[in-house]
């Protein structure tokens, strides 16, 4: 009995907790991270698998550390930086993760779009009401509400899983090349770069720690609470990158088998499933798509706000009233907005926005990755919660990565150009 109390009391600790880590995972599987991770197994098959475990595994860390410092010191990421490292540099971190984050708002009501159109209906009618229906839920809405909303919807990502399956994958060559790297000249391929850091930004975004951080703080997760809630932060990564896993394996199953190599926007990789896969894969992972964008194009624009008004000292908070934060609710509006409005504007390249927001998210990943290894290994701020020895070398090697990777794509791009 008593163990059966034991497990009762830790069962209810974690679903006190648990929302912030799950959410901000699966959000990252957003109509641009389906684009990018439909283009990998279009234009390279089952080659870029390789980058799913070491990317689940840097995942888990960043998540947990920045968890971590949300729980330890209440505040969150933008807000420690600045009393840190100053305004000066907190701005120019603000400036860059609101480009960014505006590029994956315009993607996101592209999947709209593109998932709304698969069924018959225009964009000019699904995009406006879709973003006013995510205004109201987010405006009108407590964090409680939100929160169950938000978990539901991450739940439905289970479609991609079962799309992957109906695709009828080469399951040893989808195993092999997971576990083993590319052959070395594949990292002289100059679209191979760009693809390889645009799904690992695609994966940890830099926009999700900011979230993350300041979803803990509002949630009110303690130190006390926190050994339930890095249970939260793990299962939602392993989750998230399962589903991006069955997405790059469905379309390399599919279209890169088939030789369809260029998928224009997401809908197309649903579409181009259909005669390949059957209608169940189709309806899946169009559904999925309408999914995840209408839930990312709630979260991005909340992330966005918060990150600015922590930045510049302003209220910010969904439990909070328009009254009480009009900058957080009135940037979060205007970035909705506008862009939901760029989607609706003609010739826009929606598909090298989407591709370019991933692919930005993986070169700004550094320099917040830098900041938060510099935060949580302070001791005068996280006390006896700084930083392990490995942990530090699992972030520290994801910086590098990156960076080497990022300088490689720059250096290769300019030779083929």
């Amino acid at each position: 009995m008593k163990f059966l109390r034991s497990w009762k009391t830790r069962l209810l600790l974690f679903l006190a907790v648990v929302g912030p880590g799950f959410i901000t995972a699966n959000v990252d599987n957003d109509a641009g991270g389906i684009l990018a991770y439909s283009q990998a197994g279009a234009q390279f098959g089952y080659s870029l698998l390789w980058t799913m475990l070491p990317m689940t595994i840097a995942l888990i860390v960043v998540q947990e550390m920045s968890a971590r410092m949300g729980a330890v010191t209440g505040k969150g990421l933008s807000d420690l930086i600045r009393e840190e490292y100053g305004f000066r540099t907190t701005f120019i971190i603000m400036v860059l993760l609101v480009f960014t984050n505006f590029a994956n708002v315009v993607a996101e009501f592209a999947g709209v779009a593109g998932a709304t159109e698969l069924f018959g209906v225009s964009r000019y009618i699904s995009v406006p009401i879709s973003a006013v229906l995510v205004w109201f839920l987010v405006v009108k809405g407590n964090y409680k509400s939100v929160e169950k909303i938000f978990l539901i919807a991450s739940f439905f990502y289970i479609a991609y899983i079962i799309a992957g399956v109906l695709s009828r994958p080469d399951w040893h060559d989808a195993v092999i090349n997971t576990l083993k790297l590319p052959p070395p000249r594949q990292f002289k391929n100059s679209d191979y770069l760009y693809m390889s850091v645009g799904i690992i930004g695609a994966t940890i975004a830099p926009w999700m720690q900011f979230y993350l951080q300041s979803s803990i703080v509002e949630k009110g997760v303690t130190v006390r609470q926190y050994a339930a809630s890095r249970i939260d932060v793990i299962f939602g990564s392993i989750f998230t990158d399962i589903v991006a896993w069955f997405i790059v394996v469905a379309c390399a199953a599919t279209l890169y088998v088939s030789g369809y190599r260029d998928v224009k926007s997401a809908a197309d990789a649903a579409q181009a499933l259909k005669p390949l896969a059957g209608q169940y894969a189709f309806i899946l992972f169009a559904a999925g798509l309408f999914n995840a964008s209408i839930f990312a194009a709630s979260i991005l624009p909340i992330s966005t706000a918060y990150t600015v008004c922590e930045g510049l000292g302003f209220e910010s908070g969904i439990d909070k009233k328009f009254s009480e934060a009009p900058v957080f609710y009135w940037l979060y509006t205007i970035l909705l907005a506008s862009g939901a409005a760029v989607i609706l504007l003609p010739n826009v390249p929606l598909v090298k926005v989407a591709v370019l927001s991933q692919v930005l998210n993986g070169v700004l990943l550094p320099f917040v990755l830098i900041f938060m290894l510099l935060l949580v290994n302070k001791a005068e701020l996280m006390g006896v919660h700084v930083n392990s020895r490995l942990f530090n070398v699992i972030a520290l090697a994801t910086t590098i990565i990156m960076i080497v990777l990022t300088v490689a794509m720059l250096v290769t791009s300019s030779k083929s150009s």
